[in-house]
């Protein structure tokens, strides 16, 4: 399981105790530490409860991604106040989605399909992924993805191309590419703050915190 606040993990371990072909192996506050902690105990993971809002900024996207990659399924496991959070993750190939209100018998039924290799059809998962139908997907390579986060984090030209090894003029042919993606999908990007906004929508960036500037996006002078 990988949550940054311990009462969840404490809730699931409870559940999970009078389940004799369930087993709570590990818990993490970030998938990092996780993997590390799998690899070094050398155990077989079946599924990972995953919580959406972790507190090391990452995306639900990346993280899906990064235990898909290490042959793990994914369960979200979420309060779903977030639905830009829950597309992200269900776009990445989650499992399924279960909310933290759900009953203890949805919870358990939803880990151990998961941990069979099966998909959790709940009402929750299909409305991450069909609730914004207007949100058309955008098909990024992982340079692109790379030089959208950054730009669209309020980094320049010239800033991003240093972090990734090319120059200023090639960040710009790479913005326009993905400027062109998202006007073919109807989601245009005319200036930095919508880049933003498609950053966050995607899951190519986390939600700002509420109430934090980063609300309002970067500042729109570097376009």
């Amino acid at each position: 399981m990988v949550d940054d606040h311990r009462s969840p993990i404490w809730g699931i371990e409870r559940l999970l105790e009078s389940e004799p072909d369930l087993e709570l192996v590990c818990a993490a506050s970030t998938v990092d530490e996780l993997l590390a902690h799998s690899q070094l105990q050398n155990e077989g993971l079946d599924i990972v409860i995953l919580d959406l809002r972790l507190g090391d900024a990452s995306t639900p996207r990346e993280n899906v991604n990064r235990l898909t990659d290490a042959g793990i399924g994914t369960v979200v496991y979420t309060s779903g106040e977030h639905p830009a959070l829950l597309r992200s993750a269900a776009k990445a190939g989650v499992l399924g989605v279960v909310l933290k209100s759900a009953s203890e018998a949805e919870i358990i039924g939803a880990i151990r399909a998961a941990a069979q290799g099966n998909e959790v059809l709940t009402t929750e998962w299909a409305a991450a992924i069909d609730g914004d139908p207007e949100l058309a997907a955008v098909d990024l390579s992982p340079q692109l993805q790379k030089v959208l986060a950054l730009y669209a984090s309020g980094e320049t030209s010239v800033t991003v191309g240093r972090e990734l090894g090319v120059t200023a003029d090639t960040v710009n042919e790479y913005l326009k590419r993905i400027r062109q993606k998202y006007a073919d999908a109807g989601r245009p990007t005319r200036t930095k703050v919508d880049l933003f906004k498609r950053a966050v929508e995607d899951g190519w960036l986390p939600v700002p915190e509420r109430g934090s500037d980063r609300l309002a996006g970067p500042a729109d002078g570097d376009r």
